[in-house]
Formats: C-alpha cells, structure tokens, sequence
C-alpha cells in the first residue's frame, strides 16, 4: 500500500496517521520500536533543517534500511519545505512525500508554486504524495512558548478557499490553519472542530493534515479526527522528552563518556511518547 493508499484508510476508518520528525537516527529508533510494538504504519518527517542536519541522502537511505529491517509502512516526508526550490531538492534526493508550505504568500503565488511541485513529483512517480497549506500557523519553531500566544482570526483557513487550492493544486494531503500552533504555548490549544468540518466538507476525499500536533488535549485531537482529520504531526512532545531523559542520565551519571549509553533511556522516553500518540490517533494494529 502507497502513503496516499493509507491515507485513505484511515479517512475511510476514523483514524489518522501519525508523522514524527527526527533529527537523529536515535528518535528514530524509538519511534520505530513503539511502530512495531503497536502494529502501527507511519510517516516520519524531516524539516529542511532537520534534512540539512542529517542529509537527504542519508535520511532516504535510514528508511529504506529501516523499512525492510522493520517490515513496516514506513513513509519519508519532506516537512515544511518553504520553497519550490527546497521540495524539488527532495524530490531528488528521493523523499517519497513532500509538503511544500508556500503559507505566507498570497494564494494565487501559493497556488502556482504547489502546483509545480505537484507536477515535477508525479512525473518522477504517480504514488508521491504531496502536501499543500493555506492559512498559517503564527508559531514558526518546534519548542516551548513561555508566553500566551494569540491566534489572528485572518490567519485561520478560509473553507472555500481550501476548496480553490485544492481543486486547482491536485494536492494529495491539505494543511489547513484552524486553531493550531507549532511548539506547545503557555495557554491551552483550541482547535476550531466546525471550521476542520467545514473544510472537509469542501474537500472530498483529499487527506487534511493538522500541524502542531504536541500539547493539543487529547479530547480535542478526538474531535479533529471525527471532524475529518486524517494525519497529524507531533514534534515538540518528542524534543521534550528527549531532552529531558538525555538531562536526567546525564546529571545522574557525570562520569559516564559512553554515548550509546547516554541514549539507551532517550530511546525508551521517545517509544513511550510515541506509543501514547499511535493509541491516541487509532493508528494501532492498521498494518
């Protein structure tokens, strides 16, 4: 079964796949044990830092190794690339999804440039998916906000022109703007449930993704997938507890120079997290 393939499923079925980012191959590892364990297929992204950190190259060649070592769906996307020119460079160093956010531009300029990448991937391989966005997100970096962040009503997704883009894009996965951030805020999120239902109302069948995934209560992240939410992506959740296991063994064990060592515990908190989400998103036991 192809990424879209499952997609598909899990809109047909009332779950949604979930999509981690890594930096290193030791999130991945994690994610990866808590997928098997559970049964689970998944998506794992790379930003275009998080490529450039680990290497295009490099990052398609881990899950290709992982893919058949695993015997799982395992699916490499291309995370927020801002640019034409940055998911082209994906495409070439053979991601088999992309998600070109082209946000913050007007959406006729939005439009044109998504769907130019959407022509280039589908004339390398009909089964890449792509990923197109309209609204935005007011929180650019995966981390921790001390401060309370206000969402401006004019950045939320606009239902009938989430219909326009992807009608005139051929986009495979939509990311709508509908309450949520990137990083966790120090105010409680608050998805718009009639807005994601509006949107998927105007769509069909096309996978709508929700960005910003970490800190969303859980009954919240329930009532996005019954409102037609069918992928959704967790990052910060993952750094915190990365972090704070890599802290804890660090500070318990000064002497200790050994690396693998030191990420034996952060393997182990980033298959706990990563568990919670697959069983939080009804993605278990689909392969």
């Amino acid at each position: 079964m192809t990424l879209n393939d499952y997609l598909n499923k899990a809109l047909k079925e009332g779950w949604a796949l979930p999509h981690f980012n890594i930096s290193d191959a030791v999130t991945l590892t994690g994610i990866l044990e808590a997928a098997k364990e559970l049964k689970s297929p998944v998506m794992i992204g790379t930003s275009e830092g998080e490529r450039k950190f680990i290497g295009g190259k490099q990052a398609v060649a881990m899950i290709n190794t992982y893919r058949d070592e695993y015997n799982l769906p395992i699916f490499l996307n291309a995370d927020h690339h801002k640019s034409v020119t940055t998911a082209g460079e994906a495409l070439n160093f053979g991601y088999e999804s992309v998600h070109i956010d082209l946000s913050v531009a007007k959406l006729e300029e939005n439009i044109l440039g998504t769907k130019e990448i959407v022509a280039r991937a589908k004339s390398i391989n009909k089964d890449i998916s792509v990923e197109g966005e309209v609204g935005y997100l007011v929180t650019e970096s995966s981390k921790i906000y001390k401060e309370i962040i206000e969402i401006p009503p004019e950045s939320l997704t606009k239902p009938e022109e989430a219909a326009r883009f992807v009608k005139e894009t051929g986009v495979d996965r939509f990311a709508p703007a509908v309450g949520n951030l990137h990083g966790i805020a120090a105010n409680v999120k608050k998805l718009d449930i009639a807005r994601i239902e509006a949107i998927r109302s105007m769509i069909g069948d096309t996978a709508m993704v929700l960005h910003g995934g970490s800190g969303t209560p859980d009954e919240q992240t329930k009532n996005a997938i019954s409102a037609g939410i069918n992928n959704i992506h967790i990052n910060t959740e993952l750094r915190v507890a990365y972090a704070e296991a890599l802290r804890k063994f660090l500070a318990d064990n000064p002497e200790e120079t050994t690396p693998y060592k030191f990420f034996k515990p952060v393997i182990e908190a980033i298959k706990i997290k990563t568990a919670e989400k697959i069983k939080l998103f009804g993605s278990a036991n689909r392969v």
